[in-house]
């Protein structure tokens, strides 16, 4: 168990998120798939905000430095990239799955 949870420290979830996962952990023994999905999704959604606001600002000519722009950017594209891969790897393992015999 303790594993899943360090595995997920890696992951583009919040250590925040990771903390009400393990509160439910220990008081259930069992984490929700979906809630982990939803977590992980809702960081990923943060971040394009974040890029998106930042590159408006500058774009409008606000005070804002290139650098914090583009390394906003690149984060954004690593966790989209990251959850296409992950997607990917979740639509495998389901065919591989149905294509068992039973």
């Amino acid at each position: 168990m303790n594993q899943q949870i360090t595995s997920l420290q890696n992951s583009p979830i919040t250590n925040q998120q990771v903390n009400r996962i393990q509160k439910t952990n220990n008081q259930t023994d069992t984490v929700q798939f979906s809630e982990i999905l939803k977590n992980a999704l809702e960081n990923v959604n943060k971040l394009e905000n974040e890029s998106n606001i930042k590159t408006e600002q500058l774009a409008m000519g606000k005070e804002v430095s290139l650098h914090d722009v583009m390394i906003t950017a690149q984060k954004a594209a690593i966790t989209v990239e990251a959850t296409v891969q992950i997607q990917q790897k979740v639509i495998d393992a389901y065919n591989e799955v149905m294509r068992m015999q039973v």
